[in-house]
């Protein structure tokens, strides 16, 4: 992966979701990056004489990504990557675990 990707990867992850789990047991990185698809959340400022929201906040902090601004794409270097709804852990388990078996597998032979 280029370094530069790697950086920006890094960058603002509180905004972007971003993150970076490394298994114990493989060694192998995963690299998480939420896909924001829907509408942004409605919150901001009540102006007391108006009755109507301002400052629109939740349109930047999402805690995700929009996919044309994804950086998990194989052109930037990433290899199997997977789309899934749902908590990435267990899809992260699933992956190491058979990583893990074919490391075992490897040996053996």
């Amino acid at each position: 992966m280029r370094r530069e990707v790697l950086q920006r990867f890094l960058t603002n992850t509180d905004e972007t979701g971003r993150f970076i789990v490394k298994s114990s047991v493989t060694g192998i990185t995963y690299f998480v990056e939420p896909l924001y698809t829907g509408k942004s959340a409605g919150w901001g400022d009540l102006n007391p004489a108006t009755k109507q929201l301002e400052g629109n906040y939740g349109s930047k902090n999402t805690g995700a990504v929009k996919e044309r601004d994804s950086l998990v794409k194989e052109e930037n270097g990433f290899v199997n990557v997977g789309y899934f709804k749902g908590s990435p852990f267990g899809e992260i388990d699933r992956r190491d675990k058979e990583h893990e078996l074919r490391i075992k597998q490897k040996h053996i032979n």
